[in-house]
């Protein structure tokens, strides 16, 4: 940067800025409340030293929300130049100063001396509206998604503790009519003292599918064993309610679901996105979430590909050349978008499934095949996406 630099470590309530000029010589060091008042006077206070020593201001920060969202929003409105340093890369570029240990003015004085010598950082900008909310809705949906499976884990060791026939009848990620069975019962005993037609009838008044298999499937479990397990009763009372707590999130995710499909289709790229085959709505609304809906903020599709960890890095030393291996710094859930939509489009998009073949019989395992694909498709969604046309299948065509 030709002018001064300010490099922020950014915290929960407090934030510590460190000013240096274009030579690398500290020109302020201070710890500002990370309230809208105080920040809004360290602004001021630094573009008025911007203007005494000639040149803009470039400010950097190491985190991209969080505790850092309004010190963002607030430099966005106001036109302030900024830049984005990944706390990783701050901790390694931290070894090479003086002193040892770790403070917020040092963090705070590498930031911005980062920010001065490097070129290929991120400028950030204010993420489109309804991006933003698909971050926050996919987020959600995600933590949802891992609570229920710690839950059905739970109810599964719990059920395993006292009834393991019943554990091992059903797939209870997958079986809605096997949570409502468990939320009324859940014991051996009572299900034998019931019966399976009765069984079948309560599950049915619960509009559940297949009541007579699982009816039938719960008495086989049941009478597979007659004896009663120590702390039985308390358990099974965990088993009912660890399911109605799965029940409740399942309604909870179905909701989001809900939210995500009517927000996606207020984006201006939803069109083109679902059409390049393996794309759905999740994961579409996923990939405007992880890259903010602005593909101008990547500047190439090979910039997006190296984000997503598509775009292998050279590791060669001495006489060993061509050793290509995946970056070690990179969005994981970006990746998952990718790879995931191209395992789809082998199964429904003929010129994917063409490609995959080709790889594999060019001697390529499955995973490195898929990821050969994945980056093929990001070079075409990057080119629709900059077009703004939608993907169309050719008859001739070779290659997604």
């Amino acid at each position: 940067m030709d002018g001064p630099g300010a490099g922020i470590d950014a915290g929960k309530t407090h934030h510590h800025c460190v000013v240096i000029d274009a030579a690398g010589k500290r020109l302020l060091s201070r710890r500002v409340a990370g309230d809208e008042a105080p920040l809004l006077e360290l602004i001021g206070e630094m573009t008025a030293l911007a203007g005494q020593l000639g040149g803009e201001l470039t400010w950097a920060v190491d985190l991209n929300s969080g505790g850092a969202a309004l010190l963002i929003a607030v430099l966005v409105d106001h036109d302030q130049r900024l830049l984005y340093i990944p706390g990783r890369t701050v901790h390694y570029a931290a070894g090479m100063y003086r002193a040892d240990g770790k403070t917020d003015a040092k963090d705070a004085a590498v930031i911005a001396d980062q920010a001065r010598m490097r070129h290929d950082l991120h400028v950030v900008h204010a993420g489109d509206p309804v991006s933003v909310e698909l971050r926050i809705l996919t987020g959600r949906r995600a933590d949802l998604a891992a609570d229920r499976t710690r839950t059905i884990n739970r109810l599964r060791a719990q059920l395993l503790d006292y009834f393991p026939a019943l554990e091992r009848a059903f797939d209870y990620s997958a079986s809605t009519a096997a949570l409502v069975l468990l939320t009324g019962y859940q014991t051996p005993a009572a299900l034998r003292r019931i019966g399976a037609n009765r069984v079948e009838t309560w599950l049915r008044n619960r509009k559940v599918r297949n009541p007579g298999t699982v009816a039938q499937t719960a008495l086989e479990a049941a009478n597979a064993q007659h004896t009663t397990v120590t702390g039985q009763d308390l358990a099974a009372a965990m088993v009912a309610r660890l399911a109605k707590g799965v029940m409740a999130l399942d309604e909870e995710i179905s909701e989001i679901d809900t939210l995500i499909v009517s927000r996606f289709r207020q984006h201006t790229h939803a069109e083109v996105i679902l059409s390049l085959p393996g794309f759905g709505i999740q994961l579409a609304a996923e990939f405007l979430a992880y890259t903010g809906g602005d593909m101008t903020a990547f500047g190439s599709a090979d910039r997006l590909a190296g984000v997503a960890g598509l775009a292998p890095v050279p590791r060669d030393s001495g006489r060993v050349s061509g050793n290509l291996h995946r970056p070690r710094r990179y969005s994981r859930r970006l990746l998952r978008v990718f790879y995931l939509s191209a395992m789809v489009s082998i199964r429904c998009c003929p010129a994917s499934r063409t490609y995959y073949d080709r790889k594999q019989a060019e001697g390529k395992r499955h995973t490195q095949a898929v990821l050969a694909l994945a980056r093929r498709r990001l070079n075409v969604l990057s080119a629709l996406l900059r077009d703004g046309t939608t993907y169309q299948t050719a008859p001739n065509a070779t290659a997604a």
